[in-house]
Order: C-alpha cells, then sequence, then structure tokens
C-alpha cells in the first residue's frame, strides 16, 4: 500500500496518490496531472478512479484531464450534478484499489456534495479518511462557498456540517489518520493547524469541532460568525469543476509561443490585457514593463492571480 500527500503550497491545498498492487487513485488532482501519471507509470500501476471529495472553489481540479488521459473513472459523492460523464456515489459505496478498499461518507455542510472516502487496509481495517474540505486540522470548512439553492444559507449548512461530523466521523477510532484537502493559508477555513495530516484522535483533542466544547446551536453560531468575504474567483472555479475547461494542454502549447515586439506592444496597449510580472522584487523594481502587475511566483502566487 502507498499513500502519498502531494501538497502544492501556493495553494495551500493537498492531493493524494494511492496504489496496491498495480491500481492507483488519485483523490482531488490539480490541474498539472503529468505527476499523477507519472508515478503510476514509474510503479507499473494503473490509474483506476479519480475520487473527487467536492467541487473545488479554490482551484480548477485535474480531474477531467486525468480521466481522458488515463481512460480512468471520476467519482463524486450524493448530490453532485456535474456536466460531464462520471460516477455519482451513493452513501457507503465501496470502491477497490488493489487491495484497498474505499469507503463513501456522504458529510454535506461545507458544501451538498461534499463526501469524506474512507480507507481500508487489505485486512479490512479503517486505516486512513481523506476528508476534503469538511474536516480540517484544528478546523472545519466553511459553510458558505458553494450557495446552489436560494434555501440554503450558511446556517443551514452548517448545521448539516456539525451532524455529518457527529454522525460520520467521531465514532471511527482514534489511530485513523486525517488527510485533509488544505492545510493553513488556505481561504477555506478560518483556523488550520500548520500541519498536514494528523491522527483522529489528536484532533478529537485540539479540535474544536470534534472535542465535544459545542452543542449544534452554539457550533452554528461559531462557524457562521465574522466569515471574511469569499475570494472574488471561487464561483469562477466552481462553475468550471462543474461544466468542465480548456484542455491544459492546448493552453500551455498556445502560451509557450513567442510573440514579436511590434504584436506585443499593440497587445500592451489593449484595456482587455493584463501583464503579470513574475520575477524577483528586485529585478521588477529596476525595470519593468509599463503597466505590469508585481506577482512574485514564489509564495501565494495563484490565489493573488486569482484576485
Amino acid at each position: 500500500m502507498i499513500i502519498e500527500q502531494i501538497y502544492t503550497g501556493c495553494l495551500f491545498q493537498a492531493s493524494y496518490y494511492i496504489e496496491s498492487n498495480g491500481e492507483s487513485a488519485i483523490i482531488d488532482p490539480i490541474r498539472e496531472v503529468d505527476l499523477y501519471i507519472d508515478k503510476a507509470t514509474n510503479n507499473n500501476s494503473k490509474i483506476k478512479y479519480v475520487f473527487e471529495t467536492h467541487f473545488h472553489a479554490d482551484f480548477v481540479s485535474g480531474h477531467l484531464t486525468l480521466s481522458k488521459k488515463t481512460k480512468s473513472k471520476i467519482i463524486f459523492g450524493p448530490n453532485a450534478k456535474p456536466n460531464y460523464e462520471c460516477i455519482i456515489a451513493n452513501d457507503n459505496d465501496e470502491f477497490t484499489v488493489g487491495d484497498l478498499t474505499i469507503k463513501v461518507l456522504h458529510t454535506p455542510g461545507h458544501t451538498l456534495e461534499s463526501v469524506t472516502y474512507l480507507l481500508k487496509d487489505s485486512e479490512g481495517k479503517n486505516y486512513c479518511i481523506f476528508t476534503g474540505d469538511t474536516l480540517f486540522l484544528g478546523d472545519v470548512g466553511r459553510p458558505d462557498l458553494a450557495q446552489v439553492d436560494s434555501e440554503i444559507n450558511p446556517e443551514l449548512q452548517a448545521g448539516m456540517l456539525f451532524d455529518s461530523i457527529q454522525n460520520k466521523i467521531l465514532d471511527l477510532d482514534d489511530d485513523v489518520i486525517v488527510y485533509p484537502a488544505h492545510g493553513a493559508g488556505s481561504a477555506c477555513g478560518k483556523n488550520m493547524m500548520k500541519i498536514t495530516f494528523d491522527t483522529l484522535g489528536n484532533q478529537k483533542k485540539v479540535n474544536y469541532a470534534l472535542n465535544g466544547s459545542y452543542n449544534r446551536e452554539e457550533f452554528i453560531d461559531i462557524l457562521t460568525k465574522d466569515l471574511p468575504p469569499p475570494p472574488e474567483y471561487f464561483p469562477s472555479n466552481v462553475s468550471l469543476n462543474i461544466n468542465g475547461y480548456s484542455d491544459i494542454d492546448k493552453i500551455l502549447l498556445n502560451n509557450s509561443k513567442s510573440i514579436p515586439p511590434s504584436d506585443f506592444k499593440n497587445i500592451i496597449e489593449s484595456d482587455e490585457v493584463l501583464i503579470l510580472d513574475t520575477r524577483s522584487p528586485e529585478k521588477f523594481s529596476n525595470c519593468h514593463i509599463p503597466n505590469s502587475i508585481f506577482i512574485g511566483i514564489d509564495g501565494s502566487f495563484a490565489p493573488w492571480v486569482g484576485e
């Protein structure tokens, strides 16, 4: 059994590579999918499934590209309504990856389709949970990012999240490992820890959502109080993850073409063009293209560009 967390620092996002006996599964892949394909190829493994914990708001997932390149099946949880071919799993459905079993736990709250994936080892023992944005380390997912119905509001979703944690997660054994979709710095939560995985037992001690400090009403109040406005690009990302997007290989190919200076001059004079300078602050200060904006490639590049 191989479980590898692949952490993308500028997104504060974790995806997961799972492998057993020549079969692999990917959970919440980023858009650049070749790293997952390379891992599977190097291990003589076939990617069988791409599991999505929910429709992500903070990044565009690579599920469609990965499925197309590997002929793997995309899995979503209940209530998901994507505009492309995939499997909509029911609560408690199970999928095999080699000797491993991945069980779907419907845990709505962050979004209506949010799920937690419970991985059982070759002996059938609960080994770990991939919690998406349902449960973070030290926190839970915010309940206001995926409003798809005028009758749904953050208070209702916070109540769903409380019920999901109480009914689906708290009864699992303390030695179960928690693998969330995000770490500290993500806009999908308010108080995440800097570590990127932990035991459920420790989280039951340190996470306010798990340690019994609050009843349902108090939990709803805490979770919905002082929520900062979500980044403006979040709805666009959700739409792309639901409806599909352009092939990233074609985008990269088009963007790698050089532009003659005369054409570039005409382009930068357009009001519809945004010029980003991704060099160091020192180089930008010394010399830069007029009207260009500095956002260094190091650090939180993706969220700043999204804004």
